[in-house]
């Protein structure tokens, strides 16, 4: 059923939800929009509201061709409690579910995409504003063109409801895979989180997972701190550095949004024909390592909701119910964050090869070592008999009798 979005606009169809509002098909003045609307106890949020005014002018602000326009910004509606943003309407799927197809992209595509992502990241950064949650479900691919452009949407909406309410007991919020260490660690957020995110999004583009995800969120945000991404085998050694440089845990170290996309500019002629890389599924994070309770706090999104600013017209693939996104959390604290991970980051593996946790390989493993226990029995019982056979039964002579045999059988 259509509904009145302002005096300007009229949202026609739900096109997607999200942990942060639903998405509608709109028409305003200038033709077909994407509106996001945010969810009722959001809105009704005097704060919020006014942290959106107060943003409305750097909302409306950015533009670059990498990057979905908001066209407007409406707060009011028939009830007083609407927050809505008006965006340019992308035509074509999300990288959440071109990857879903694909599984892995070849690395080309990959890093072109990416190089997109961080010039339209270098024009946000030098007006100050910090996206906050990079990743696959906020990245559209308009392919309304003779080539494919990828756009980032949703930015600010993360800072935004993030910001400490009256009688909140505050957090973070974001989406475990691709949270910079920084921010688990309780440190203000800074514009190399969002290099931290969208390199995180280039290895799982390359490899078809991330580097730290797996399991639980807590023991997910504990690996983002104390672990290092293992190496992709199969890319060039330029952009394997560039990769690692860029999820360093210390933000100093990553490269700034222009340089990142002009370092991968350069190597992408480099790339050009290099198929997908052919390797194995990483291998299981330890689903039983015990974390603490509170790591997650508040709300959890509805599993696989997709946040999205603005969505494709293109159907998308069915929700990965197994997979959470947009999560509050509560800072884990020091002891929560000690010990190490226990080399439960996953990593990558040759094609072919068996994971260590599967159980097809733990029952190879498993009949390996009983024949190995049943080889040491059966020598042990042979040694055990040649010492009966050759030292027992002479108690005159003892062990010279035996030597005295040997030596006499070796004569003839």
């Amino acid at each position: 059923m259509a509904r009145n979005i302002g005096s300007r606009y009229t949202a026609h169809r739900v096109l997607g939800r999200g942990s942060a509002g639903t998405v509608w098909l709109g028409e305003g003045p200038e033709g077909h929009v994407a509106i996001k609307v945010l969810r009722e106890d959001l809105a009704s949020d005097r704060d919020l509201a006014e942290r959106f005014a107060h943003e409305r002018h750097a909302l409306l602000g950015l533009e670059h061709p990498n990057i979905v326009g908001v066209r407007d910004l409406v707060i009011g509606g028939p009830d007083g409690q609407d927050i809505a943003l008006v965006m340019d309407l992308v035509r074509g799927p999300d990288l959440r579910t071109h990857l879903r197809t694909e599984r892995r992209l070849a690395p080309r595509e990959a890093v072109a995409i990416t190089a997109g992502i961080a010039s339209g990241l270098a024009v946000a950064h030098a007006a100050g504003i910090v996206h906050r949650d990079v990743k696959p479900e906020n990245i559209l691919l308009d392919t309304s063109g003779e080539t494919t452009v990828p756009l980032l949407t949703d930015f600010g909406v993360a800072k935004l409801i993030d910001e400490p309410r009256h009688g909140s007991t505050g957090g973070i919020v974001g989406t475990p895979d691709y949270m910079a260490p920084e921010i688990v660690e309780g440190l203000p957020p800074r514009a190399a989180v969002d290099i931290y995110a969208l390199v995180t999004v280039l290895y799982e583009l390359l490899a078809g997972f991330t580097p730290f995800g797996g399991g639980h969120p807590g023991a997910v945000l504990r690996r983002q701190v104390t672990e290092t991404a293992a190496e992709l085998p199969g890319i060039p050694r330029e952009l394997s550095e560039l990769i690692q440089q860029c999820l360093a845990k210390a933000p100093a170290s990553r490269l700034r949004a222009a340089e990142l996309a002009s370092r991968l500019r350069e190597l992408l002629p480099a790339l050009e024909g290099l198929p997908p890389l052919d390797i194995g599924d990483p291998e299981p994070a330890e689903a039983a390592e015990p974390v603490a309770e509170p790591a997650l706090a508040a709300h959890v999104a509805e599993p696989g909701a997709a946040d999205r600013a603005a969505v494709p017209l293109v159907p998308g693939a069915a929700p990965d119910s197994e997979r959470s996104t947009h999560t509050r959390m509560r800072v884990p604290d020091a002891d929560e964050l000690a010990g190490g991970a226990h080399g439960t980051a996953r990593a990558p593996r040759a094609a072919g090869v068996p994971r260590a946790g599967s159980a097809r390989h733990g029952a190879l493993a498993r009949r390996r070592r009983r024949l190995a226990v049943t080889v040491a029995g059966i020598v042990g019982a042979g040694a055990i008999g040649g010492w009966l056979l050759f030292g027992g039964g002479d108690d005159g002579d003892g062990g010279g009798g035996t030597t005295t045999g040997v030596s006499e059988g070796a004569q003839e």
